[in-house]
């Protein structure tokens, strides 16, 4: 089950379950759509992947409680901003590789 954390690890900005800007890579680190363009050039700085539109998990309860509701976001903040000159490292050494290449 998805966590669904609450704000962008860089920036801080809210992500409510129905954002449609967050992103997440594979180990679910979040960052808004906004950071994975400008600042992260599309690689996670904890694990080096890519990052891809996080799923909207449901409010209504549609299909056996499958929902917001019953699935709660998580309320634990990890705001953990990029350093740059660390970060531009790792695009260096990665960037240049698909994601499903890394």
């Amino acid at each position: 089950m998805l966590e669904l954390r609450p704000i962008c690890e860089n920036c801080a900005t809210a992500l409510p379950p129905s954002a449609t800007d967050a992103m997440i890579c594979s180990f679910e680190c979040t960052f808004c759509a906004r950071c994975v363009a400008d600042v992260l050039d599309n690689v996670c700085p904890n694990c080096g992947g890519g990052f891809c539109p996080r799923p909207i998990r449901p409010q209504a309860n549609w299909n056996d409680g499958n929902c917001v509701a019953t699935y709660p976001p998580s309320t634990t903040r990890r705001h953990h901003p990029v350093v740059g000159d660390v970060h531009r490292e790792l695009v260096g050494r990665v960037g240049a590789l698909g994601p499903e290449e890394r």
